[in-house]
């Protein structure tokens, strides 16, 4: 079985990237929403300790990704019009883009506030920055900013990928898709 792409299909290794990043980038917003709903005590802190772990997961898969991204070859698009290609291209670069910058702010904002980022409480990560509280809410609110051009974009791909299904015809939400078959 070939792990990489070819010129009609995505590989198993960028499929299970792309899927296990849409399902934290999921996770991720939830627990978001959730732990901002609690209030201050012991639950709160908890969610937020998973929330940070799982960013540190993020931020360490996405470099992953666009590693492998570099490495590989894309699947020529189907039946793509010259603006559509650089539009594509644009949301994928801003996609990769965020996985990096929304740990990153996370962490960043951690940091600022003086609480420090356990990964599941195997190891912890240094502070980027000393503790400021103007940076600290600096970092809040572009954290919170940036969720929301993650919801901004992942729609953008997901209706993309649905035009492509149901208006086009063509076979690029099936090439991306688990078990299917790179040529499909």
């Amino acid at each position: 079985m070939a792990l990489r792409s070819t010129q009609t299909g995505f590989g198993p290794v960028t499929k299970s990237f792309h899927w296990l990043m849409a399902i934290l980038f999921a996770t991720m917003f939830a627990i978001g929403w959730y732990m901002d709903l609690l209030p201050l005590g012991l639950e709160k802190l908890a969610w937020i300790s998973r929330h940070k772990s799982i960013g540190v997961t993020i931020l360490f898969l996405a470099i992953l990704r666009i590693i492998w991204r570099l490495a590989e070859q894309t699947p020529a698009g189907l039946g793509e019009k010259a603006w559509e290609r650089q539009a594509a291209k644009l949301a994928h670069f801003a996609l990769y883009a965020v996985m990096l910058a929304m740990p990153l702010s996370g962490w960043l904002m951690s940091s600022a506030a003086n609480f420090s980022v356990s990964v599941f409480g195997l190891f912890t990560l240094p502070d980027l920055v000393g503790p400021d509280k103007v940076l600290y809410e600096q970092l809040r609110f572009t954290h919170w900013i940036l969720s929301w051009v993650i919801v901004g974009l992942v729609g953008l791909h997901v209706a993309a990928a649905f035009k492509h299904h149901f208006i086009n015809r063509d076979a690029t939400l099936r090439r991306m898709l688990p078990g299917t078959g790179k040529g499909n």
